[in-house]
């Protein structure tokens, strides 16, 4: 991926680690440094940028838009949906850190509610590695995507909560030994 690709279009971009919102203009070129999960990390003119998966053919790549059927094809139980729904935050990748959420141990809780015939609710608390960090909102909005893209999931809610203080214990073993700490 080392790569320039050029901007084919403008293209709404979060700065990274900061989360602020700006727009990338058509005709720059920017290095894609991580594409995991379906968003992309990219280098413009030396600063770090995360644009969405829905983006993806700013750059030139393939835009990935479907929701995701319920693993039988038809009604789910609430626990098939809830090994779904843990697959699915494990797509979520800080834009700085190679590692999902989940195996980072962001994700404290989510819980599902039925809310009719084949359809939730799921209702997730997660932290941060950093209370700082303004990639909060962006990385909330993404578990929040990923919920909805779930066929069952009708309704996602997102809490990023504070305690307990997230720490490196809470990481997985895989997780540590990908960031070289085992």
């Amino acid at each position: 991926m080392n790569e320039p690709k050029t901007l084919t279009r403008d293209v709404e971009a979060s700065i990274v680690p900061v989360g602020t919102k700006v727009t990338l203009q058509k005709g720059e070129q920017a290095y894609v440094t991580q594409s995991l999960g379906g968003s992309y990390t990219v280098v413009v003119n030396g600063n770090m940028f995360r644009l969405d998966g829905k983006d993806a053919d700013a750059i030139g790549l393939e835009v990935e838009t479907k929701r995701v059927p319920s693993p039988t094809g038809g009604p789910v139980t609430q626990e098939q949906l809830e090994k779904q729904v843990w697959e699915s935050l494990k797509t979520c990748f800080d834009p700085e850190i190679p590692v999902n959420v989940v195996d980072l141990g962001l994700i404290y809780d989510c819980h599902l509610t039925s809310i009719g015939a084949n359809n939730f609710k799921a209702d997730v608390k997660m932290t941060l590695t950093a209370p700082g960090c303004g990639m909060g909102p962006v990385l909330a909005q993404d578990v929040q995507n990923k919920l909805l893209s779930l066929e069952p999931i009708d309704e996602a809610n997102v809490e990023l909560v504070w305690d307990p203080p997230w720490n490196q214990g809470m990481m997985t073993e895989a997780a540590k030994l990908q960031l070289g700490l085992m």
